[in-house]
This record gives C-alpha cells, structure tokens and sequence, in this order.
C-alpha cells in the first residue's frame, strides 16, 4: 500500500500582472485564440508566460504538491491552443455556440480535414521538466469536447468531427511524453454535459485518441467551473460508468462543491482506475482547514484504498484570487499528510 498523494486538476490562478481577471471572470473562455485577456505587450508574452510558469510551479511546490502542472498559465482557454492547432482550422472565420451556462461563445470553424502537423505543448512540457523533479503532468482537451466546442462545414456530423480530433490528440499525446511528461491528462467535461452524445461515440474517440499511447494517462470529467456552474447536483455523474470504459489509468472526479453526490456509488463506477478525488470546494474563496480536507480525505477512504486516492481541488482553481488559491494548496497538502500519518506514512 502507498501513501496518500496530491495534485492539481490542471488550472491554477494566473498571476494579475499577467491576465486582466476582470475579463477572465466575466467573458466565456473564448474557443478561438483571441489574446484579449493578456496584460503584457506581445513581444514580451514568452517571458512573462515563462515567470508565470515558474511562480505557481514555486506555490504547489512549497505547499508539498506531488504532482505539478504549470498551471495551465499560458492559455486564455483550456481548449483554444489545442482544439485550433490543426491544419483544418479555418483561419479566417470562427462560429458561435452556447456555452454549458447557455451563453454565446466563438468556436472554431472546420473547414478541411484536421491534421496535426506539429505540437501544440511539446515547449510547455519541456520548461516544465526543466524546472522541478517532481512528478509533471500537462493536460490537453479531449476529442469529444474539442468536437462539441466547434463547428464543421468539413465533416458530415459531431462523430466524423470527434474522431478527426481524436488523430490530432494521439498524435500530441505522444510527443507529450516523447517530452518528458510523466503524465498527460485529457479534460472532458462534455462526457458529463453531453451524456448521449458520449454514449453514442465519446467514448470511442477518447479510447482512439489512446491507442498506442505509451504512459501514465488521466482523464478530468467535470460539471464546469465553479465560477460558472454553481448547481452540482448528484445526477450529473451518471456518465461514470462510461468513464469506466474509457482505457486511461486516472480519472479526475469534483466531491466537494457538490455536496448531494453519493460519493460511494461515484467510486464505485471507477472500480479499476486511480481517482482523483476533489477535496477542495472552489464554489468558495475561504480557504479550507487541512481538518477539514482530511475529513473529506477519509470519507474517500470508506470506499477505496489509499493507493488508488489522489487528493485534489474541484475544477476551476484559475477563477480563484491568487491567495485563496495558494492556501487552499497548502490546507490540501497539509490534510493529506495528516492522513498519510494516520495510515504509518511518515
């Protein structure tokens, strides 16, 4: 048996020198690269998107994480990098969709097949590995949410879409780890928003993104950020049991902002993965006690074996102001090892 470990879904507050958080808390996450949101001159972008890397790599490092992202720092989206890398993209018009809050969103326009033609986060990877021992994993959208967060006059429907995708993002998972990444992680939330749609194809074109894929892989399913999802209801984890299908080693679950989830039957629906279990409510800025974060810790523990626990936030801790975000890091740290010592780990 091993001990307790902690980690980062993904995101983390970005630095106010370097996003306006006005903006990022107000406008939808546009789905086309739009470099609105940035405070700094664009020539001086890298460098600062650099400093910001090493600045919240510092914070999960001196709040005891395990396992390190850089924070999803240098995107104004998860998904825009990404979901417009490819050849396919067309470059002079975007599409507009509702959002999951039901709000106007751009989203790119497929115009032509979708090709990969070089990586999206190989740099990102590598500045990361450059920069701590610790374990790194970046995270990537996955297939069925890069579909369901664009539209195509390319391919007939959301299926040939997703799985077009899929060819893109195994092709990006690879140099991923080529890179040096110890774990790459696919966020898809639509496989909770679109539990049909997921029934019918998203798993598929998630399982294509995996095939040949050599290493340690996660998966993050989400009700969205908290920021803009305030009613997490129970049902919403229905999709479970098609996650389970899904041939990824970790799975990424929110339990603490939605307070009505039967966290035994969510477990339960993961029987084979590592979970990722979120400890931390990031519906609220007051940071937790590391009492509190060890309760939620052991009610985990009822169903599942320390070896299989992750420790972890809810989704959306880049909506956080930078303070709150970093207590919370540290009441997360401090929770787990209080557990850890509960178990004989030192």
């Amino acid at each position: 048996m091993s001990k307790i470990r902690t980690a980062l879904v993904g995101s983390y507050a970005q630095p106010e020198w370097l996003i306006d958080r006005h903006a990022l808390k107000t406008r939808l996450p546009a789905r086309i690269i739009s470099n609105e949101m940035w405070r700094i001159a664009p020539e001086m972008l890298q460098e600062a998107m650099d400093d910001a890397v090493l600045s919240v790599l510092r914070d999960q490092e001196e709040a005891g994480i395990d396992i390190v992202t850089d924070g999803e720092v240098r995107r104004e989206s998860y998904s825009a990098p990404m979901a417009n890398a490819p050849d396919g993209v067309n470059r002079e018009k975007h599409e507009i969709l509702l959002g999951r809050a039901g709000k106007p969103n751009k989203v790119p326009l497929i115009s032509g097949p979708l090709k990969l033609t070089r990586p999206v986060h190989v740099e990102d990877v590598k500045f990361l590995r450059a920069n701590t021992n610790r374990t790194i994993k970046i995270t990537i959208p996955g297939p069925f949410t890069l579909a369901q967060l664009a539209v195509s006059d390319y391919y007939k429907n959301g299926e040939e879409l997703a799985m077009a995708y899929a060819d893109c993002v195994n092709t990006e998972m690879r140099a991923l780890f080529a890179a040096g990444a110890d774990i790459v992680q696919l966020d898809e939330p639509y496989l909770q928003a679109k539990q049909d749609e997921a029934a019918q194809y998203g798993v598929r074109a998630v399982n294509r993104a995996l095939e040949g894929v050599i290493g340690e892989t996660a998966l993050h399913v989400c009700f969205g950020y908290a920021a803009m999802v305030s009613d997490k209801n129970a049902d919403g984890y229905a999709c479970l049991p098609l996650v389970e299908q899904i041939k990824v080693k970790q799975v990424s679950i929110e339990a603490a902002q939605p307070a009505s989830l039967n966290l035994k039957a969510a477990l339960d629906a993961l029987a084979t993965k590592t979970i990722m279990v979120g400890v931390i409510n990031l519906g609220d800025e007051t940071p937790e006690t590391a009492a509190i974060v060890a309760q939620r810790i052991r009610n985990a523990l009822k169903y599942i074996s320390p070896d299989r626990l992750i420790a972890a936030p809810d989704c959306g801790l880049k909506y956080l102001p930078r303070a709150s975000a970093r207590a919370k890091l540290h009441a997360l740290a401090q929770g787990a090892a209080i557990v850890n010592r509960e178990l004989g780990f030192n």
